[in-house]
């Protein structure tokens, strides 16, 4: 069942990609390992597919693992900047280059936390909160993005593109000469020029999606996917194994791409387990957490009629 996740996942056009931390217990300590997980979800633009996610776990966060696990893989890719990615995006991968989206999500974070009050008063109990103006001028410009990103979700991808040309790109371009022009008048170690930075450095990265209504503005679709595992941390602490973590991303994959698709994990897993045994290869994708779906719902309306 996973592997028909998996090769479902990676035969999107558009994937979102993250990772967390999950401990792993050594010798009189814990390692920090990874969990990496790939979603797949065309919902924001109306796509037809199912979404799912498709999770593994690595000894290390270095960026051999995002590269074994998209080996091939040369579709749209939604992250965060994180250099392990870099190679994937270059010429020479696969019979060509993935496309970068980067994650608006992360780069409002690094103005935001220049204005938040709350945050400042947590970190620095003895010293009054500083709200950076620069910041908040910025974050005016990017909010109106987000409202106007809001207003098209679900929409299909050619009217995304469409409202995008019209009404983000000049919004995007103002915001361009803004930072640039602040820029220049601010020293490199300034918060405000480092988040500034943050953008301009990979600005091909953060303008993709004005050229593709199939892109999201933010990849918190990974994010979201990857919460279970921090809250999980606290309950069961550590992975025991490197074959622990492996299997903990594989019920993560199952559990996940489950609740996307709006049904229980519980209901769906019991009755997985009942069947499986006894089902032919061929069918297994019957028991795929969607066509699950569509078959309990197909005997709900038999039995009511």
């Amino acid at each position: 069942m996973f592997l028909l996740i998996e090769a479902h996942v990676l035969a999107a056009e558009r994937l979102h990609g993250d990772d967390t931390t999950v401990p792993r217990l050594a010798k009189y300590k814990t390692d920090v390992a990874r969990i990496w997980d790939y979603v797949r979800d065309d919902r924001p633009f109306g796509g037809p597919a199912p979404p799912a996610v498709l999770c593994y776990y690595s000894r290390t966060r270095k960026g051999e693992h995002p590269r074994g696990h998209l080996a091939g893989y040369s579709g749209i890719l939604q992250v965060d900047r994180y250099a392990g990615f870099n190679e994937m995006f270059r010429d020479g991968w696969a019979n060509k280059p993935m496309t970068r989206a980067n994650c608006w999500a992360h780069g409002r974070r690094h103005f935001f936390e220049l204005v938040d009050v709350a945050r400042q008063l947590k970190r620095k109990k003895d010293s009054a909160p500083l709200v950076s103006p620069l910041a908040r001028e910025a974050l005016e410009w990017i909010d109106q993005i987000f409202a106007i990103e809001r207003e098209i979700n679900g929409q299909t991808a050619a009217e995304r593109l469409r409202v995008r040309q019209e009404r983000v790109v000049p919004v995007i371009r103002g915001l361009e000469a803004w930072m640039r022009d602040k820029r220049r008048s601010l020293s490199r170690h300034d918060p405000v020029a480092k988040a500034i930075a943050y953008l301009l450095n990979d600005w091909e990265g953060f303008t993709t999606f004005l050229e593709d209504g199939r892109i999201c503005l933010t990849n918190n679709a990974a994010g979201r996917e990857l919460r279970s595992v921090a809250r999980g941390r606290r309950a069961w602490l550590f992975v025991g194994s490197d074959r622990g973590g492996d299997c903990a991303t594989m019920m993560y994959s199952l559990i996940g791409t489950a609740r996307l698709n709006g049904i229980d994990p519980l209901a769906w897993l019991t009755d997985l387990l009942a069947r499986i045994a006894d089902l032919p290869q061929a069918r297994l994708h019957e028991l795929l957490p969607w066509n699950w779906k569509a078959l309990q719902q197909a005997e709900l309306t038999k039995m009511a009629a």
